[in-house]
């Protein structure tokens, strides 16, 4: 079974996969990596993963080159966490590391920071008093066409 590494304090920079990868070379070819980038820039986005084979070359890989120079970075390699539905289909570097340690070293998130909300959620939806206004208040852009409904409803009922 394939073991996932999280690969992170890559230089934020222009970098290939190809770079990334001849950093692994001896290890073969049962090795890929994947770099992770900006959609807009094309620039690398700090972390990436590196797919293994089993667990004993994931270990090996990660006492050999964790710490090791890239482009005059210490990168830090680590087992990376499963990744959990509802995620956007990039990965996120909040869900990569499964023996995160607390350093400060690299781009790694701190344990003690707060998730993030999802972008449709809103503070609306935080308390039951502006949800309950909201239930009185219909979207602006379709309050006739909803009156109408009302009011057809209404007259199915009372007949």
């Amino acid at each position: 079974m394939s073991v996932r590494l999280y690969i992170g304090n890559l230089p934020k920079e222009e970098i290939d996969r190809q770079e990334l990868q001849s950093v692994f070379a001896e290890e073969g070819d049962a090795v890929t990596t994947k770099l992770i980038k900006d959609r807009k820039t094309g620039k690398c986005r700090g972390f990436g993963f590196l797919t293994v084979n089993n667990d004993e070359q994931a270990d090996h890989i990660i006492e050999k080159y964790n710490g090791q120079l890239f482009k005059d970075s210490p990168i830090k390699i680590e087992k990376a966490l499963p990744r959990t539905k509802g995620e956007d289909n990039e990965e996120q570097p909040a869900a990569k590391a499964a023996s995160h340690t607390g350093g400060s070293g690299g781009s790694t998130p701190k344990e003690n920071k707060k998730p993030k909300k999802s972008r449709r959620s809103s503070s609306k939806e935080s308390s039951p008093a502006a949800a309950a206004t909201d239930a009185i208040r219909p979207d602006p852009r379709w309050a006739s066409e909803l009156e109408k409904l009302k009011q057809m409803l209404a007259a199915q009922t009372t007949s």
